[in-house]
């Protein structure tokens, strides 16, 4: 009997586009859940080195949650390299000004550290609010 191993190679690779709304989820657990996504390690045809993930398209991010005292508590840092460029934003900041930055941080910090990844980031579609441009490509609804 010989079983051998599927291995996916790129041009058979069969992606799908989805939808996930993104109101009252709690940040870590979105992350993790898209980043698998992203990755593709939710299909059967997983394979390391390749790319089968889909594409994932984000809305209403505005809406997304922290649990316990973290929405006071916690806060992102940026350095622009110069002498006192060292700024420092409340989550609470960055949930009013910059929703989709934020999760898309937490989803990148989800996902291997490698060039790869940042290609599967790539396939990352965020959005405030419940409009987005991609009605042509029917995105599939997913419930969290």
């Amino acid at each position: 009997m010989n079983r051998q191993t599927y291995i996916a190679k790129t041009g058979e690779v069969d992606r799908r586009w989805i939808h996930m709304d993104a109101s009252d989820q709690v940040l870590g657990r979105l992350a993790a859940k898209v980043a698998r996504i992203l990755i593709g390690k939710n299909k059967p045809e997983y394979t390391p080195h390749v790319d089968v993930g889909d594409f994932v398209v984000l809305t209403n991010v505005e809406k997304i949650r922290l649990t316990g005292a973290k929405a006071d508590q916690k806060t992102y840092e940026t350095f622009s390299g110069y002498p006192s460029g060292r700024k420092e934003y409340s989550y609470r900041w960055m949930l009013e000004h910059r929703p989709e930055r934020l999760i898309r941080g937490a989803i990148r910090r989800m996902m291997p550290r490698n060039r790869l990844s940042r290609k599967q980031l790539s396939k990352l579609k965020i959005y405030c609010g419940t409009e987005h441009p991609h009605q042509a490509q029917r995105p599939e609804d997913v419930e969290l």
